[in-house]
């Protein structure tokens, strides 16, 4: 069986490379591994959404959902620095890179690089950022996002970038017949940005 970025444990050589990232006013530099994905660069989709959002600066508690090696949670946390960030992924490669590289900007003492499941479920999320991993096959990333958008808080929101040709328009339709608000708001380079929040703004059980 070939080896994939979701991999929990990868097991080829690793091989390192650092990547520069200018996101939201500030300069990072990132370690990036093979086994993990967007070795040795950082990857069109994320550009897109670095380029096409911002953070909201009142957000105290926010996730980067599939970190690979920590682009958006380091991003995160240098644009918020009175928020929490929590930054996941069943890759542990991808873990240990996302802590070295918090902790190389500072930011490994208000951070939780974990699993998912180590996650608490009473933590409510003012903000969720994701590149998520749409090789994972519709029915998985379908789960994985009914599993953490009901996480946000009432007025909270996901921003996330889908590829056109890996099914955003498809992923827009079906959020919203899941009953969630979901606007585009960026198409750039192949990709769509969108927007994910509660239709009704009370996200209770």
């Amino acid at each position: 069986m070939s080896e994939h970025y979701f991999s929990v444990e990868p097991e080829s050589p690793v091989r390192y490379a650092d990547v520069t990232v200018r996101a939201w006013g500030h300069e990072l530099v990132l370690r990036s591994a093979s086994g993990v994905f967007s070795y040795g660069r950082l990857d069109l989709g994320t550009r897109v959404l670095l380029r096409s959002a911002q953070p909201d600066p009142a957000a105290r508690s926010v996730l980067d959902l599939g970190s690979g090696y920590g682009v958006l949670a380091a991003a995160l946390g240098l644009a918020l620095p009175a928020a929490w960030v929590y930054a996941v992924d069943v890759n542990a490669r991808a873990l240990e890179l996302t802590r070295a590289n918090l902790a190389a900007h500072g930011l490994d003492n208000r951070a939780q690089v974990s699993t998912p499941a180590a996650v608490p479920p009473a933590v409510k999320l003012d903000e969720i950022w994701s590149n998520p991993p749409i090789r994972i096959g519709k029915p998985a990333v379908h789960e994985l996002l009914l599993s953490w958008l009901p996480r946000l808080a009432p007025t909270g929101r996901a921003v996330v970038v889908i590829g056109r040709n890996l099914g955003a328009d498809s992923y827009q339709r079906w959020l919203v017949d899941e009953g969630w608000s979901c606007e585009r708001i960026a198409s750039a380079k192949g990709f769509r940005v969108l927007e994910i929040r509660s239709s009704t703004g009370d996200l209770s059980p």
